[in-house]
């Protein structure tokens, strides 16, 4: 069993930066591959990063790439998301997930445990 906090979010500009964690409890973060979701209203919630257990791969969206950086902490059981540069389009609900296993970090269904999100608003 895995619980996972999301912080960070808030209303900003376009242009600027923010930085939302993930923090783990329940069981190590190290065992688990982590990934960044997000939401926004009327469409599919959406892949945007994800790191693997020990931080050797990471993976981005498109849309995302160049701009957003996932890192983990292990030793802090966080996970970390630094957006930079950030578009009114990156506005939704951001959520983090664990997934015990696999290959695959880009596919919702397939993580094992979900935080609760965090609000993240980009205006122009």
């Amino acid at each position: 069993q895995v619980q996972l906090v999301e912080s960070g979010g808030g209303l900003v500009q376009a242009g600027d930066s923010l930085r939302l964690s993930c923090a783990a409890s329940g069981r190590t973060v190290s065992n688990y591959n982590m990934g960044w979701f997000r939401q926004a209203p009327g469409k599919e919630r959406e892949f945007v990063a994800a790191i693997s257990r020990n931080g050797g791969s990471t993976y981005y969206a498109d849309s995302v790439k160049g701009r957003f950086t996932i890192s983990r902490d292990n030793t802090k059981n966080t996970v970390y998301l630094q957006m930079n540069s950030l578009k009114p389009e990156d506005t939704a609900v951001y959520s983090c997930a664990a997934r015990a296993g696999g290959t695959i970090l880009t596919v919702p269904r397939l993580y094992d445990y979900w935080g609760q999100g965090t609000q993240v608003t980009v205006s122009s």
